[in-house]
């Protein structure tokens, strides 16, 4: 009975998010835009302070900085899972406000650091049972970004059960069926949340490979703190407390002699050279 009573709070819990947007989101062309944005979990504490910044439609943008300068927090509000307290956060020109949930979120896909599988088999955790992906979509996507190899030299291929969160795989294979579940969803905005931070060796060059097919053509996110994995990106924006305090390209950024990337990049680069 106490289990049970958990479990109703959770369901009568009250969404937070009112979903009163009348405008069903189309396929996105991908022009994001943050317009002054203001957020903070707590009223009196802000974590975004007043950002502004554009990602034009198939540009890769990377966001890096700190621990807490508000890099994820950016994710959520470009979801909606939670409301900004200012500003405004726009996509094709339209406030993300007018999209109903639903339609927005279907046009964004997201592939975290921790990725959850369920105690399924792969087949079953990529397509999540939507009726709307077949088999041959899966098979082809899995061609296209390089893991069809490594799903077949399992037992079953892609009826392999991975078990409860994916025990059954290493954490880079987890990330590679992450991926996979993305690219078949065929989303306009792309998100990487410190997708190839927790990588192995093994995985390492496929990640690279599917990193780079998946964000092809699609206006795409990418957070990362390793910076090697963010050179090709067409922006980088840099955060630092919940500021913007430079942007550009890798090169550009590297050029200012005493600027925040350049300080990130090159102490990154002599703690792996040591290594």
């Amino acid at each position: 009975m106490i289990a049970a009573n958990r479990v109703f709070d959770v369901l009568d819990t009250e969404d937070q998010i009112q979903d009163k947007g009348t405008i069903a989101a189309p396929e996105f062309v991908g022009k994001i835009e943050f317009q002054n944005v203001h957020f903070g979990y707590n009223p009196d504490e802000e974590v975004i302070k007043g950002i502004s910044f554009q990602g034009k439609p198939g540009e890769t943008v990377a966001i890096v900085g700190a621990t807490g300068a508000g890099k994820s927090t950016i994710i959520n509000l470009l979801n909606r899972f939670y409301e900004i307290n200012g500003g405004a956060i726009c996509i094709d020109g339209q406030n993300i406000q007018e999209y109903s949930l639903d339609s927005l979120r279907m046009q964004i896909a997201v592939v975290l650091q921790d990725v959850f599988l369920f105690a399924d088999t792969i087949y079953n955790n990529i397509t999540l049972h939507n009726p709307a992906i077949t088999e041959a979509q899966v098979y082809a996507a899995a061609d296209k970004i390089g893991v069809r190899d490594f799903i077949m030299s399992l037992p079953g291929g892609f009826h392999y059960n991975v078990k409860e969160r994916g025990a059954m795989l290493s954490s880079g294979q987890r990330q590679l069926i992450a991926f996979l579940r993305a690219y078949v969803s065929n989303p306009s905005i792309l998100i990487l949340d410190e997708a190839t931070s927790s990588i192995d060796t093994y995985s390492e060059e496929l990640i690279q490979k599917a990193t780079e097919t998946i964000t092809k053509g699609r206006t795409s996110i990418v957070i990362a703190h390793r910076l090697a994995t963010i050179v090709k990106a067409d922006k980088i924006i840099v955060m630092d407390k919940g500021l913007i305090v430079e942007e550009g390209s890798h090169f550009e950024l590297l050029n200012k002699t005493e600027g925040y990337y350049k300080k990130l990049y090159d102490s990154q680069f002599l703690a792996e050279t040591k290594i």
